[in-house]
């Protein structure tokens, strides 16, 4: 079973010393370590590295010897704290089962791995392996890191016959990581994150899901993330106006690997993650329904669980009354918060640099991507 999956998996327990010795010779890697601890001797660097690596047989062991205190760190430096409700799932059953977290998409890199340390706080027996895109493995180095670090391998920019594939092979892979290697996984609920932060299910993505056995075997839990600050809310509105400019426009590799950066160091303020009612609950009330219309209601069911538990801010109510142009939302807000929020937008739009920059639809994409979470809240009301 193992070798059917070789070519997405993330690295086996015998595979990790192997890995991390590559990754510690990689040239590239021993760059970036030198740009992170430039005050450590070369040889010092490396060697603290591998003594380290001591005691650790298995990506859960790595994550929580080195990544655990890096997320933490940025929790720390570049957020007003993140919680977590886990109380959706409130029996005994969530430290013996394994679930699929089914999430809107907020951050490339920190989505999950903001996940696995609440999971690691809360007392659960292991995190989440997660799907990455190999259009963002554009260096061995990444690819090793992050199959070290419990990811597995989506393929991009394929032909159709190739997506099939592709997808019956991640969707078998998916059901053997949760009911056989007894793993989490963690997965967005589209492709891409949602640029202007208006969340919703992908049909496809669910009929993936469905592709390698049945969708309850998954449990899968619907699971909203709310950030206060979306760090990369003026790339989102330069990418929005480039692409208004220019149908034709398309990212660039360094595209993605700035948002990736500014979204790790960007301050994000408070962050919130809220499980919703795991499917399984209410996923045979609709299996009257015929194939396409069964996802489309499934979608539409999902939504509403994790638009009903976005945790909103002053800035999202705020957005939205500047929007509609009224004051309807505010006992929800000071003149504080107002002017706080006006001050980050000017900051935020000052950092956007294109050739005829449109001020006042970057404003208006910007105040879109804050006021969209209450709409569909709202709506769940």
């Amino acid at each position: 079973m193992i070798n059917e999956f070789d070519e997405i998996r993330p690295f086996e327990p015998s595979e990790m010393r192997e890995a991390f010795n590559e990754l510690l010779d990689d040239r590239q890697f021993k760059h970036v370590l030198k740009g992170v601890t430039p005050w450590l001797p070369k040889i010092l660097r490396n060697g603290l590295l591998r003594l380290a690596f001591t005691g650790i047989k298995t990506p859960l062991d790595f994550q929580k010897r080195f990544m655990k205190p890096v997320v933490w760190h940025i929790i720390r430096q570049h957020t007003k704290g993140c919680t977590f409700d886990d109380s959706a799932l409130n029996d005994d059953s969530k430290f013996t089962k394994r679930y699929t977290f089914l999430s809107n998409h907020r951050d490339i890199v920190l989505d999950s791995a903001f996940l696995d340390v609440m999971l690691v706080k809360y007392g659960y027996p292991t995190t989440v392996e997660i799907g990455i895109g190999n259009n963002l493995l554009i260096y061995p180095w990444i690819t090793n890191l992050v199959r070290m670090n419990k990811a597995f391998i989506v393929r991009r920019g394929l032909t159709a016959h190739e997506m099939m594939r592709s997808s019956q092979l991640m969707s078998r892979y998916i059901h053997y990581a949760v009911t056989e290697k007894q793993e989490n996984i963690w997965i967005a609920q589209r492709e891409g994150r949602a640029k202007d932060s208006s969340d919703h299910t992908q049909d496809a993505v669910l009929k993936m899901l469905a592709m390698g056995g049945e969708l309850s075997e998954l449990n899968i839990v619907p699971l909203t993330i709310s950030y206060e600050y979306d760090p990369c809310d003026y790339l989102k509105a330069q990418e929005f106006q480039q692409k208004r400019d220019n149908p034709n426009f398309r990212k660039s590799q360094q595209d993605d690997l700035d948002n990736m950066k500014v979204g790790i160091m960007g301050y994000k303020g408070r962050v919130h993650y809220h499980c919703g009612t795991p499917i399984n609950r209410w996923i045979e009330d609709l299996n009257g329904y015929a194939y396409n219309e069964y996802f489309a209601k499934l979608s539409q069911l999902i939504d509403r669980e994790i638009h009903a538990h976005y945790r909103l801010y002053p800035c999202n109510y705020i957005a939205l009354d500047e929007l509609e142009d009224n004051d309807r939302h505010a006992q929800h807000y000071t003149a504080a918060d107002k002017k706080r929020f006006h001050k980050y937008l000017e900051g935020q739009l000052a950092k956007i640099n294109i050739p005829n920059k449109d001020d006042a639809f970057l404003r208006e994409r910007m105040l879109t991507m804050y006021a969209n979470p209450v709409r569909n809240y709202e709506a769940t009301q």
